[in-house]
């Protein structure tokens, strides 16, 4: 029997993806932020310069958390738009 996808949703472009391929920002139930790992309410980001900036500019996470996201968050994904070769390869 083969493994199912597990889809989500990116805040940015609204397209439905296996959740391996995208990155996942964490509001932690014990408070604070994390990416891709920990317990908490999750919203999913493709690893695309327009979906990065789209969910900067329009506070995209923010409003899927319910929470402020901080600055460094929002930093750490930009770092990772950089050291990722193509921008569609898997998040991990």
């Amino acid at each position: 029997m083969s493994e199912r996808a597990v889809l989500r949703r990116c805040v940015s472009c609204r397209q439905l993806l296996d959740r391996r391929q995208l990155w996942r920002v964490i509001r932690l139930a014990g408070g604070g932020m994390a990416l891709d790992r920990g317990m908490g309410r999750s919203a999913y980001v493709c690893p695309n310069p327009v979906c990065v900036e789209e969910a900067r500019r329009r506070r995209k996470l923010q409003k899927a958390l319910r929470c402020q996201v901080a600055d460094s968050i929002i930093a750490a994904l930009e770092q990772r738009l950089q050291s990722t070769p193509a921008a569609g390869a898997e998040a991990r």
